[in-house]
């Protein structure tokens, strides 16, 4: 039973419970679950199953093997975390450590992990604001993007070596970046955000493993990281050139249909491209500001107007779990384990996002 210890930390965590609160559910007393995590004790099978109840989890899940356990995860880093608790924070920690846990073990099955590596030549130095612009355009290029549209966010990143997923989560939690032992960058959003949101979010992150800001960036020494990543964003997303293209050089006023059609062209959203035409110098501070105020006064800066972008589904771990069940690498049983949910869970989910497909093959 080594490493049962470990699991019911990991579960109660999740599930954002405190000792006590466990004990109470699971109608066990508090030294007990302090002793099940601390090694100086292992609850009987009856125990186990009113724990995994309580949890919300399977008794194998208690049960499972510790060898992800030994993950070496570098402290997080979250987005919007002013107002999640500590207690929040732990599940959001928690659940990203048993999806990772899963993740890598599928993709250990084939020995073949696209390792992350920026390109040699890419000069990462910022010393002002337009320096972002570049080190967007020449990665862009170095991975082949070209100008146009990224049609995924979560496909780009995940193509070249970032796990990424998206979890269960508070609506103080949008995003979080850390790395797996010292070498394996992973973000992960919040499950139901907006998709403009998200792959803000995702592009902001990346900012973080890209750029390396120097000097005080024009008077952003306060904060500068984080105006970095967020103007790389923007930038990485809607390079300049295609900026101009859209918007054109210079602007006394923006229409709010053109920046919605906009948004669903580039996925990016209507005040993310306020922010863009801004930066870039397209329409003056003052009118932005307005615009901000008017999107602040009709709760648009919650809840933009018209149809949203629907979220991206990071799908890399579902598709190696597929891979390893055709090719009779795993059981139906360990496929279910490994995708976090029962097989016909799945599948019903993959139907109602392939238009009924495959429904012959898995009814």
């Amino acid at each position: 039973m080594e490493g049962i210890s470990e699991r019911i930390k990991m579960a109660r965590r999740m599930a954002g419970l405190s000792m006590r609160g466990l004990a109470e559910a699971a109608d066990v007393s508090a030294m007990a679950i302090s002793k099940y995590e601390r090694g100086l004790d292992i609850p009987g099978s009856a125990v186990l199953i009113r724990l995994a109840r309580a949890l919300d989890v399977k008794v194998e899940f208690l049960l499972r093997p510790v060898n992800g356990l030994a993950l070496g995860l570098s402290a997080p880093s979250f987005r919007k975390r002013a107002s999640l608790s500590v207690r929040k924070g732990e599940a959001v920690q928690a659940r990203v450590q048993e999806w990772l846990e899963r993740y890598l073990a599928i993709e250990g099955l084939f020995g073949d992990a696209v390792a992350f590596e920026l390109p040699a030549d890419l000069d990462r130095r910022v010393t002002r604001p337009d320096d972002i612009e570049e080190v967007a355009l020449n990665l862009r290029e170095a991975w082949r993007l070209g100008w146009d549209p990224i049609e995924s966010m979560a496909e780009v990143l995940e193509d070249h070596g970032v796990k990424v997923g998206a979890i269960k989560g508070y609506d103080a939690f949008d995003a979080l970046k850390l790395w797996a032992n010292e070498v394996t960058p992973v973000i992960v959003t919040r499950e139901g955000l907006p998709g403009d949101r998200q792959r803000f979010d995702l592009a902001h992150e990346l900012g973080h493993l890209v750029l390396a800001p120097a000097g005080d960036m024009d008077g952003w020494r306060k904060g500068a990281q984080e105006k970095a990543a967020q103007r790389f964003a923007g930038a990485f997303l809607v390079p300049a050139p295609k900026a101009r293209f859209e918007l054109g050089q210079h602007r006394a006023t923006l229409d709010l249909m053109e920046l919605h059609l906009l948004k669903h062209k580039y996925g990016m959203s209507m005040q993310a491209w306020v922010y863009r035409a801004k930066d870039l110098g397209i329409i003056s501070e003052a009118y932005a500001t307005q615009l901000h105020i008017q999107f602040r006064r009709n709760g648009w800066h919650r809840d933009e107007p018209g149809d949203p972008i629907p979220p991206e589904k990071p799908a890399r771990l579902d598709r190696l779990v597929l891979r390893a069940l055709a090719e009779d690498v795993i059981s139906e049983s360990r496929a279910a384990e490994l995708i976090g949910m029962p097989m016909a869970q799945f599948w019903q989910r993959m139907r109602e996002q392939h238009a009924g497909f495959p429904a012959v093959l898995h009814s």
